[in-house]
């Protein structure tokens, strides 16, 4: 879209015509703060400096165009805001009544740009948001037109290449979110070679053709997990299984030499102080084991006749008492 976007509208020179209301200096010029209706039929509100309008103020065309801002000598000059009659709008720097420097354009259409200007144009580095698709471009600007380095961003891909005069020109990328890149290169056909060549131009526009040369993945960013320490080599385990069967058949392991070098540091056993028993010796303690149990079977069996008697005693007792209860 145009960066122009509306009719730009002159702002109509001051030379005391029209009606005023305001401050004056001692000249009688217009001076400080004031109120004109021109002859033109706009008006503005604002500050005045020797007859100018200078400082902040309000012009009102008459057919509904605003501006807001700062003046310089009847100038627009500083930053201010512009709003146009279809509905556009421009926020940023001016300088002697033209866009220049960094500001915004909202565009009828919803598109915006927000960038640097030069001249009335867009000029430098800015981004371009389309409102229908929401693509947005990002990149360098010529005279209005999308110019230079630039990256095209649209839903789930975009493209990283050089534009010229809105169109992109020579090799790319596209970068997809699936993880892949498409490497190529946009060319002109024959045709539009043959109408470079030609003096006069036509109407038609014939934008160059994507040539793709290669697909590769996108290189992405990944936390580096703890690796476990490498296994043996193959090569170092079968010299190593070789080295052992060429060991000779009478060659001492290492555990039996360990065990060898433990048995021998131990100290002698030291003698055991309790005497070593003969063969009478055990058969007599036998004899007097089995004489003790026999001493104790003939104490179990006196306390087991002892109770029995008890008990019979206290049977009769109770027979006796009950004979008695029943006489």
């Amino acid at each position: 879209m145009s960066d122009l976007g509306s009719e730009e509208f002159e702002e109509e020179a001051e030379t005391d015509l029209g009606e005023y209301d305001g401050e004056r200096n001692a000249a009688g010029e217009r001076h400080g703060h004031g109120r004109a209706r021109l002859p033109n039929g706009d008006t503005y509100e604002g500050e005045y400096a020797y007859g100018l309008r200078n400082g902040l103020g309000t012009y009102r065309f008459k057919n509904g165009a605003r501006y807001i801002g700062e003046y310089l000598q009847n100038r627009k000059h500083g930053h201010g805001i512009f709003m146009y009659p279809d509905g556009s709008k421009y926020e940023g720097e001016w300088v002697e009544d033209e866009r220049h420097g960094n500001g915004v354009y909202y565009y009828a259409n919803g598109d915006t740009y927000t960038g640097e200007w030069f001249n009335h144009r867009r000029h430098g580095q800015g981004t371009y948001i389309y409102a229908d698709t929401g693509s947005k471009y990002v990149g360098g600007w010529v005279n209005g037109s999308q110019e230079g380095g630039a990256e095209l961003i649209h839903l789930n891909h975009r493209y990283q290449g050089k534009f010229v005069n809105k169109y992109p020109i020579g090799h790319g990328k596209y970068v997809f979110d699936i993880g892949c890149e498409q490497h190529g290169e946009y060319v002109q056909s024959d045709l539009d070679k043959g109408e470079e060549e030609e003096e006069e131009e036509t109407s038609a526009v014939i934008s160059p053709k994507w040539k793709a040369t290669k697909i590769t993945k996108l290189t992405l960013w990944t936390p580096a997990p703890e690796k476990p320490p490498p296994p043996e080599e193959p090569a170092a385990a079968a010299a190593a299984a070789a080295a052992a069967e060429e060991e000779p058949a009478n060659a001492v392991s290492p555990i039996s030499v360990a065990a060898e070098v433990v048995e021998s540091a131990e100290p002698p056993a030291e003698e055991s102080t309790e005497a070593i028993t003969s063969p009478k010796e055990s058969e007599e303690e036998e004899e007097v084991n089995k004489e003790d149990e026999v001493d104790q079977g003939e104490e179990e069996r006196e306390t087991i006749n002892t109770n029995l008697e008890e008990k019979e005693e206290e049977t009769k007792e109770a027979d006796e008492t009950d004979i008695s209860r029943d006489d």
